[in-house]
């Protein structure tokens, strides 16, 4: 069970790498050839002799980006896979902002209740949206539909936007995950970050007397 966990953390970790990495690169081949015909243009007017070559391939990078115009749109998929692939792993990684001050008066055992309570209604808003978005999914499958300016690559609408109950469904998993790990005492609730610890602390690393101050 734990090789599983361990299996399944490393991919989703990888998926959001994967993904990030395509915008970016997808976003700098765009820009590149967009931008860099224009330097062969330029020196093909700067040295005559060798206008014949430099124009040549100023045409090509030129024909190239006015190709590309599926890379906007490709980058825009990614984007959402990573949003949605994002959401369990924030959830994981405690990287979601909790708005949960007044939660921190309460005692202990409040506190345990009310983190039960918030992940119950947490984990019925994440099936509802689960089950409604595979509707949707679902929909789009049967129309059959193509991606805009994607569909030259046999990419479908609902490619893209299975993403939608699939982040969901890990979503619900990891809660199910911090619901166990609530119950046994070994975790509070979902764990979210907390903005202003994280502010005193970069305060106290850059200035040291931040702390004496807020202790006193």
């Amino acid at each position: 069970m734990k090789t599983l966990l361990t299996l399944w953390n490393h991919l989703e970790e990888g998926l959001v790498a994967l993904f990030l990495t395509a915008m970016t690169l997808i976003t700098f081949v765009y820009v590149m050839f967009n931008n860099l015909y224009v330097v062969f243009y330029v020196g093909a007017d700067a040295f005559p002799a060798l206008e014949g070559p430099l124009f040549a391939i100023g045409d090509v990078l030129l024909d190239t980006a006015q190709a590309m115009t599926w890379s906007s749109a490709m980058t825009r998929a990614c984007f959402g896979w990573l949003i949605f692939l994002g959401i369990s792993y924030g959830i994981r990684t405690g990287a979601h902002i909790g708005v949960d001050l007044l939660v921190r008066t309460f005692s202990a055992p409040l506190k345990r209740v009310c983190s039960i309570l918030v992940l119950l209604i947490v984990l019925g808003y994440a099936v509802l949206m689960m089950v409604s978005s595979y509707d949707w999914v679902k929909a789009l499958h049967d129309a059959g539909l193509g991606a805009e300016d994607l569909d030259g690559f046999h990419i479908m609408q609902w490619h893209i936007t299975m993403i939608v109950p699939l982040g969901f469904a890990l979503v619900i998993a990891r809660l199910v995950e911090a619901f166990v790990l609530t119950l046994r005492g070994k975790q509070n609730g979902l764990q979210m970050a907390d903005e202003a610890a994280d502010a005193l602390k970069l305060a106290t690393d850059v200035n040291p007397d931040v702390a004496k101050e807020s202790r006193s």
